[in-house]
């Protein structure tokens, strides 16, 4: 059997026979699966001894984690297979026709082969490197456990993506982001399951009732920020530049083709983070085959980094406005505050140019696409030199502005001790953003006839 028959029989989710669902039904699909996740979520390991990656929590936002549950591995080998796979055609590495059906299937094909594969490699690299500790004796099964995870989470995504709205990627990082921002709003369990206010709005309550000032302060700068960074993503997402273009053969008919604020999306500000999160488990590794904290950074027993590079790279805990409001500020933390915030836009800024110039999103490979479907530049002849002169003027500039942007509002969110991590209000916006742009669609589409002209104009 050739590779390529191979791809095509490999298990699958069957699509509906229908050309276009229903709104019900794709939301029916939809609400199955987030349930279906965060049940999985909640379902522990077993032979699991000790969860020493309970402590990056902030990756398990990006990769729609629960570490320590059968969902363990998150999102991790779909998008690690997907950015690989990216690259490989984008760079020209690996030549596949992606405006073919043919080109496609090969394409998904080879995606899930990858992530199957990446499924079994950090199923391994997590039991190896006890990051998950298993019981002796015990770590083939925590293995297998944590590949059925990434498994279901793979079929879970394909049927998101035939039958739901969006896709099954963007759906698990909202659906964590969500439920964290819940816990973190509204929470009444304590320490060792005792009822108490451990939420900013119960705090927020409870200090005013008791006339804490402190404490109210505290809790409202919280849900102040978290706030004003959600107000902020949401309107500079919009943002974007418009190139004209026409058609040759069809005078009078033109389009405009958008070039977002945005232009990399949040694929600079998520490979940062996951830089900053290796460079975090590199340190506690080091740590623990050393004996004592190298220059990589050192960790306090509750794992917050106290020296090194993982305490410079990192945000002061619980944002450096709390520490100022209850009297516990230090200079340093400004210092450590001003290296986070310039790490995350000098990295952002990196990948950012890397990704532009290596998935196929630089001046020259937009010309062509837009030179192959027939349009070209008000007032100048069809050339794609002309075109790739006047795209270069904008995707540059984009490219450096907007991967600094989306770096520093992630930083300010965590330096101001937002409810969430800064990382996951940018995925979260933007992935809520486009479902809702898929939904009304749908829901138009499913609309009475005279409805949806009435909308149309």
């Amino acid at each position: 059997m050739s590779f390529k028959n191979l791809l095509a029989n490999l298990p699958e989710v069957k699509g509906p026979e229908e050309k276009k669902l229903s709104f019900g039904k794709k939301l029916k699909w939809t609400l199955i699966i987030l349930i279906a996740f965060f049940v999985l979520s909640n379902i522990p390991l077993y032979g699991l001894s000790e969860n020493a990656l309970s402590r990056f929590e902030y990756l398990s936002i990006i990769l729609g984690a629960s570490f320590g549950s059968l969902m363990s591995l998150g999102i991790g080998p779909i998008v690690t297979a997907s950015i690989v796979l990216q690259l490989l055609v984008g760079s020209g590495i690996l030549n596949i026709d992606m405006t073919s059906t043919e080109g496609k299937k090969y394409f998904q094909g080879l995606q899930k082969v990858l992530a199957i594969s990446f499924a079994i490699f950090e199923a391994v690299i997590y039991v190896m490197m006890k990051g998950l500790q298993a019981t002796p004796g015990l770590e083939w099964l925590l293995i297998f456990q944590l590949f059925l995870g990434g498994m279901l989470i793979i079929f879970m995504d394909e049927v998101i993506s035939k039958w739901g709205f969006g896709n099954g990627v963007g759906l698990f990082i909202v659906g964590g982001v969500a439920w964290q921002l819940i816990v973190r709003a509204f929470s009444f369990l304590g320490p060792e399951k005792t009822i108490q206010p451990v939420g900013k709005i119960p705090v927020l309550i409870v200090s005013i009732i008791n006339a804490d000032t402190i404490g109210a302060l505290a809790a409202f700068v919280a849900i102040a920020a978290t706030i004003i960074i959600f107000i902020i993503v949401v309107y500079t997402q919009a943002i974007k530049v418009e190139v004209p273009l026409s058609f040759g053969r069809v005078r009078g008919f033109g389009i405009r083709w958008p070039l977002a604020f945005f232009y990399t999306s949040v694929i600079p500000v998520i490979l940062t983070a996951a830089l900053h999160a290796n460079i975090n488990l590199m340190a506690t590794l080091a740590e623990r085959v050393a004996g004592y904290a190298t220059f990589l950074g050192g960790f306090s027993p509750e794992g917050i980094p106290i020296s090194g590079l993982a305490f410079w790279f990192s945000a002061p805990p619980a944002g450096i406005i709390e520490h100022i409001i209850k009297g516990s500020f230090m200079p340093v933390m400004i210092w450590q505050s001003l290296m986070y915030i310039l790490f995350m836009v000098a990295g952002s800024v990196m990948f950012s140019i890397f990704w532009m110039k290596t998935s196929g999103m630089d001046a020259a490979s937009q010309a062509r696409q837009i030179s192959s479907s027939g349009l070209q530049i008000p007032g100048f002849r069809r050339d794609n030199r002309v075109i790739e002169s006047i795209l270069s003027r904008y995707i540059l500039p984009l490219t450096v502005m907007g991967g600094a942007a989306v770096g520093l509002l992630a930083a300010l969110s965590d330096v101001t001790g937002a409810l969430v991590r800064g990382t996951g209000i940018l995925l979260s916006v933007m992935i809520i953003y486009r479902l809702y742009e898929e939904i009304a669609q749908q829901h138009a589409l499913d609309m009475h006839p005279l409805a949806r002209k009435f909308i149309a104009t």
